[in-house]
């Protein structure tokens, strides 16, 4: 009986991993294809980038 309990616990908290990061890896690709539509936006000139201040470069 103890270990069934074990068991039910690490499944709840496996599911409840699973979907942090299924989460965590669509909010990665919604911040991909924005970071995308952004510098299509800059190299099409759509969007004035020169008129920014303290912007970080990352690589």
């Amino acid at each position: 009986e103890e270990q069934e309990s074990i068991v039910q616990y690490l499944d709840a908290q496996t599911a409840k991993l699973d979907a942090l990061t299924a989460e965590a890896e669509r909010a990665i690709e919604l911040l991909q294809e924005r970071r995308t539509a952004l510098i299509s936006a800059a190299v099409t000139g759509k969007i004035d980038v020169r008129s920014l201040d303290n912007v970080e470069v990352v690589a």
